[in-house]
């Protein structure tokens, strides 16, 4: 395991810088909209263009990095990204970041193919649930500590854009000076909305669900971390918790998921993901200590909404159809992620901060409604026949999918098998 992971630490060193950085400006960009006084309306309007280029990048970047190789690419895409977050403090306008927040999107999408595109070329059939977990790790690590950073610098001035734009250009420097040979990327195949839905609308709608939950969070948390009158320095405080405890959140649902019924495990997640929501909207920010915990709470249960649907879709799946109908719900979790920011910032609008949770309660009683009602008037996958759960990651492109434990058509890449036959040669 060690020598797995010290084989791959350009990789993991890239990932670090690149996705504490995104992390960071991510935070950065919603308090300083709110500091600029814009209402959260627009702000959703804004930040719901990193999802929406997001999604577009998972689906066309590999056009490009079949053109031009991974390296380049990846420092086209990096630059790109660094480049986006310099821009934002030359001109605050409405038009003008949200463009440039739909090319960090589509930028961050073509690294993280690129990455996770060399994560999957290295993974065996005998370490690849481990590489596996030791990405999702340090996604989520690095996430919550990028939030940390909100605290160099004011978010008015130039200083902290400056900090994101560096992190992204460092991430150059690893995979650039790597001599792991470029993997072989092959688009993978996706069922459509409609194929799917019919053989799993209970995962479908998790997925999508999910997007929407963590979606508005993301986008619109420093927001109203902002409106309830927190400090900056409380702020990153929030979210890094609320981003740490969906980390923390997912080892025990597991283990609940591989002993029961999946799709009532999913109703109780939702209702209790819920009531939360409820209360940080009826409870506000009066005692801070509360509010993070139902904080951490809401989205902990919200982000574990994705690994139960895309297990109860793959108990559903034939194992060669894995890999596309997990492309397929990373799909729905991102249109979910482009309806949940702007749906949010309305109700925000409307509403005050409490719209947000209270919006998100909206939609997990949608949730429990239909899981409920698929579970009366649908067979349930018996226990012992169900897959067993993996905590699978959304924020993510379909190149990890392959990688999924549950996925027997996994082929090893020739580098892999020659890796591993040189591993067991030197004992």
């Amino acid at each position: 395991m060690t020598r797995m992971v010290t084989s791959l630490s350009a990789l993991i060193l890239s990932i670090v810088l690149l996705v504490s950085g995104n992390a960071f400006l991510m935070t950065l960009l919603g308090v300083r909209l709110s500091i600029e006084a814009v209402s959260p309306n627009i702000i959703g309007w804004i930040l719901v263009c990193y999802s929406i280029g997001f999604v577009l990048g998972t689906l066309y970047v590999h056009l490009i990095i079949g053109r031009v190789g991974h390296i380049r690419a990846f420092a086209v895409f990096a630059a790109m990204a660094a480049v986006c977050a310099l821009l934002y403090p030359m001109a605050v306008s409405e038009v003008f970041w949200a463009i440039l927040r739909a090319l960090s999107g589509f930028s961050v999408a073509g690294v993280l193919v690129v990455i996770e595109s060399w994560f999957s070329s290295r993974a065996t059939n005998a370490n690849r649930g481990a590489l596996f977990a030791v990405y999702q790790i340090v996604f989520y690590l690095s996430a919550a500590g990028g939030q940390l950073l909100i605290n160099v610098g004011e978010p008015s001035s130039f200083i902290p854009f400056s900090l994101a734009a560096v992190l992204l250009t460092l991430a150059l420097i690893p995979l650039s000076l790597t001599r792991m040979d470029a993997p072989v990327i092959e688009q993978s195949e996706r069922l459509s909305f409609f194929t799917l839905a019919r053989e799993s609308f209970t995962g479908v709608s998790g997925a999508l669900i999910c997007g929407v939950m963590i979606g508005s969070f993301y986008a619109l948390g420093p927001v109203y971390a902002t409106l309830v009158g927190l400090e900056v320095s409380r702020v990153s405080t929030f979210m890094a918790s609320a981003i740490v405890a969906a980390m923390l959140l997912a080892w025990p649902l597991g283990l609940v998921c591989d002993r029961f019924d999946r799709r009532r495990v999913m109703f109780w997640v939702a209702v209790a993901a819920g009531t939360a929501a409820v209360s940080v909207g009826i409870l506000g920010a009066e005692r801070m200590w509360l509010l993070t915990l139902l904080v951490g709470l809401f989205t902990g249960l919200s982000a574990t909404l994705y690994p139960i649907a895309v297990a109860i879709t793959n108990d559903r799946m034939e194992s060669n159809r894995i890999v596309a109908a997990s492309a397929t719900l990373l799909l729905s979790y991102g249109v979910g992620s482009v309806i949940g920011p702007i749906v949010m910032a309305e109700l925000v609008g409307i509403l005050g901060p409490r719209g947000l949770f209270f919006g998100n309660a909206g939609f997990l009683v949608v949730l429990a409604i239909i899981t409920s009602y698929r579970i009366s008037h649908t067979e349930d996958v018996p226990v012992a026949e169900q897959e067993h759960f993996i905590p699978a990651m959304p924020e993510t492109s379909p190149v990890l999918t392959e990688m999924d434990p549950r996925n027997e058509e996994f082929h090893e890449s020739p580098a892999a098998q020659e890796r591993d036959e040189d591993l067991h040669r030197t004992g």
